[in-house]
């Protein structure tokens, strides 16, 4: 009889999934490796509060969005949409222009109670959205199979709230010195987190519709 080899059997389960990657699903993963190293320079900068590592977390949410980019055009030139690259796609976009953001927020000094719970709202609406997205996303399509618009903002667009708080970084309007203050509320508010409200809100608007180009 020939002996089983479970170790052959993986070695070829891994071989068939990476197969089954295109092109663009590695620009997607870029993405996602982007969004986690955004998310690791926050940490640092709460850390070691050196501004430059603020300022990296930033600038890697602004990368993730050129892969993200780059990863849409590369599927429609090689013509190689698939499920996989869809939710590779969601998966990548919740950590990037999600926890990234929320992540630098709270970096920034985006603490109390009202604010955190604020953050959280944005993080949900963002998968709330992305799942949305891929449940409609046929019905949505033309006769060209293509979706001709979103129903509420993008996901990507929260990278405008990192550009907003790198340039407070910018200024030296972070933590105790934030825009607006902080209010007390029961908990603690900064006006600031209201920004993530109106992004996460405009997410899951149905009514909004915004042309894909």
């Amino acid at each position: 009889m020939t002996p089983h080899h479970p170790e052959r059997r993986t070695e070829r389960r891994h071989f068939t999934m990476i197969r089954g990657f295109h092109l663009a699903d590695f620009f997607t993963l870029g993405n996602a490796a982007c969004g986690a190293a955004a998310v690791f320079c926050a940490m640092l900068y709460m850390a070691q509060g050196r501004v430059a590592l603020f300022h990296a977390s930033a600038a890697l949410m602004v990368a993730a969005l050129v892969f993200d980019v780059f990863d849409g055009r590369i599927a429609r030139w090689r013509q190689q949409n698939s499920s996989l690259g869809r939710e590779l796609d969601s998966l990548a976009d919740v950590i990037s222009f999600g926890v990234g953001p929320a992540a630098l927020g709270f970096a920034a000094g985006l603490q109390g109670g009202w604010d955190v719970a604020i953050l959280l709202y944005f993080v949900c609406c963002g998968v709330s959205r992305l799942a949305r997205y891929n449940v409609t996303a046929e019905s949505l399509s033309g006769d060209d199979d293509k979706v001709a618009y979103f129903e509420g903002t993008p996901i990507p667009t929260s990278v405008l709230l990192a550009a907003i708080l790198a340039f407070c970084a910018w200024q030296g309007r972070v933590g105790e010195a934030l825009y607006g203050g902080g209010w007390m509320l029961g908990w603690e508010l900064h006006p600031m987190s209201l920004l993530f409200a109106l992004s996460g809100t405009l997410m899951i608007s149905k009514t909004l519709h915004i042309p894909k180009l």
